[in-house]
């Protein structure tokens, strides 16, 4: 096994200490989103993950891509975005999430690069299949860019253990089948997906899509090593929610995976 990154080492040192993570999500570009980073890790974020809008974002519920779609409309680009986290000393990992035609455009290397020098630790790329990974990994790799992979309720064992293999930083484990938003009811199957990822891998496991609220990020988080909280947290923003109410939401989340 290859050293964990810094990414994957900082979580591995949050889970040893016996603390659920956390990794709450905004979208780059979207209002104060710069103040919204620094809220989110003074409230207690294990990382952040920060996304790059696209105008086609084939996994994402209405609330992201609404969001998405403000952050392109008030001049977001990669690099505007990337630029911003340049001053954000947020003392946290950052995670950019994005979608490949992106990284294409840009160039594998170029792109990694440009995360590097942003401060950015490790990247998700849902659309970029497990088989299609070794280009941009040639890049990553090197630069020290942690790809998180993601697995969802129905992905075979074989292939579970696959991409739990080949992932790095951490394994996303997708709590239901479709796109993002809040659920008022998740199921049994995330648990399930939970035990079963964590039966095939040491590296941290977290579950992402549908997470709303403190008390279901608790539940979630007991067969995982923490959750992803996003289209609940850009809801809030897209209605006006200042940073202070972002943050008493993010401290929430924390206080219940914290069990206080």
């Amino acid at each position: 096994m290859t050293e964990p990154g810094p990414l994957e080492a900082h979580l591995r040192a949050q889970r040893a200490a016996g603390r659920k993570l956390l990794v709450p999500y905004v979208t780059g570009g979207l209002g104060a989103w710069t103040d919204v980073v620094r809220a989110l890790a003074d409230a207690g974020a294990d990382a952040i993950e920060i996304g790059l809008p696209f105008s086609d974002p084939a996994m994402d519920g209405p609330v992201i891509q609404a969001a998405s779609e403000q952050a392109l409309a008030e001049g977001a680009t990669p690099a505007s975005i990337l630029d911003g986290l340049r001053d954000i000393d947020a003392g946290v990992p950052l995670v950019v999430m994005t979608y490949y035609n992106l990284v294409f455009r840009a160039g594998h290397e170029r792109f990694a690069a440009d995360l590097v020098a942003a401060g950015v630790s490790g990247i998700i790329l849902p659309d970029l299949p497990l088989e299609e990974q070794p280009p941009w990994q040639a890049a990553a790799v090197p630069a020290g860019i942690e790809t998180i992979l993601l697995a969802g309720p129905i992905t075979p064992d074989d292939r579970l253990k696959a991409l739990c293999a080949a992932s790095r930083g951490f394994v996303y484990g997708v709590n239901l089948m479709g796109i993002t938003g809040e659920r008022a009811v998740v199921g049994e199957q995330s648990a399930v997906l939970a035990r079963r990822l964590k039966d095939a891998t040491d590296t941290p496991v977290l579950m992402g899509f549908g997470v709303s609220g403190p008390d279901q990020a608790r539940q979630l988080a007991a067969n995982a090593d923490g959750v992803i909280v996003a289209s609940a947290l850009m809801r809030r923003l897209l209605a006006g929610a200042p940073v202070d109410e972002i943050h008493a939401f993010t401290t929430s989340l924390r206080a219940a995976l914290d069990g206080s």
